[in-house]
């Protein structure tokens, strides 16, 4: 059984979650910049732990050009939907083994699939905004993408949900207590990864804001606006890092460090992969990346899911 979190806890959480996705965005571009050097590119900047804040900070100077006839309500919505959405997703995560999450439910699993699902829609807004031809087709490619990837991510959550008997976070969590969910389900942790690839828009899975469309929804933007989307993208790149993390890495759960460390250090682990990963593989035609998750991806999530309820009924 979980504890419920004190008044006084709750509030302390609260506090702690925005500056949980600020440090994790900024890891999240210290790790951009560190695999592009291991991959034999020289980022903008360097490796220093400051170039990222020197980056944001020269984007906010920067002046914001908006497009002839833009639609200036889905233009403020969209970050800020994208932003509220990886927040409301890292809610349900426990930071302590035994604690309740500071959104504790028995729906955990809905409630991050509530939230994959409408970020097909803050992007789709995002693209739609500017009214210009390369953030609309961004916006269009991303939505054929993005929706087809929500089955794996279903079916692979569902998976790590039945050794719990549960869809809360904090049960699944504690459900790893003697073994993590990544070594008996070992498809689990690479196809969430690809879903991640998806919800963050990296690497193979960015049909939203790609080079081959000069920056696709991102593209008619610049300034505090530019900063602030690239922010919601770290930011939930964040989320996606802590709740894979608790699913398929037991979250808080291990010896000597407190739960809360425990939880960042995996989570940091997971989010290292995830960028690595972007930028490892190559962006597939969005016809033949289609073909890829419904002839491989779904079919293998599927067989993933079967041995997962077989290995729970023995």
């Amino acid at each position: 059984m979980t504890a419920p979190l004190s008044p006084a806890l709750v509030v302390l959480v609260t506090l702690a979650l925005p500056l949980v996705l600020l440090s994790g965005a900024w890891l999240g571009a210290v790790l951009d910049r560190l695999s592009l050097r291991l991959l034999g590119s020289a980022p903008a900047g360097g490796l220093s732990p400051l170039a990222p804040l020197r980056a944001a900070a020269q984007l906010l100077t920067r002046q914001s050009i908006t497009t002839e006839a833009p639609d200036r309500l889905t233009r403020a919505v969209a970050p800020v939907l994208y932003l509220a959405l990886a927040a409301i997703g890292m809610s349900v995560v426990p930071f302590a083994p035994g604690a309740a999450a500071l959104v504790e439910t028995p729906v955990g699993i809905v409630v991050w699939g509530s939230c994959e699902a409408l970020i097909v829609i803050a992007v789709f807004l995002h693209g739609w905004s500017p009214n210009a031809p390369f953030p609309l087709i961004g916006a269009y490619r991303y939505a054929a993408i993005g929706l087809p990837i929500m089955l794996p991510s279903m079916f692979v959550l569902i998976a790590a949900a039945l050794p719990a008997q549960s869809l809360s976070v904090s049960r699944i969590v504690a459900s790893q207590a003697e073994i993590w969910n990544v070594v008996r389900q070992p498809l689990g942790l690479p196809l969430f990864i690809l879903v991640g690839l998806t919800l963050t828009l990296r690497g193979p899975f960015d049909y939203a804001d790609s080079a081959d469309l000069a920056g696709g929804t991102s593209a008619e933007e610049s300034g505090a606006d530019r900063a602030l989307w690239q922010f919601a993208r770290l930011a939930m790149l964040t989320a996606f890092s802590v709740m894979a993390a608790a699913v398929f890495l037991g979250g808080p759960l291990g010896p000597v460090l407190p739960g809360p460390a425990w939880l960042l250090v995996k989570a940091a682990a997971v989010m290292a992969v995830t960028v690595m990963a972007g930028h490892i593989f190559a962006l597939m035609p969005p016809s033949r990346m289609l073909s890829f998750l419904w002839v491989v991806i779904l079919p293998l999530s599927f067989l993933h899911l079967l041995l997962a309820g077989l290995e729970a009924l023995a």
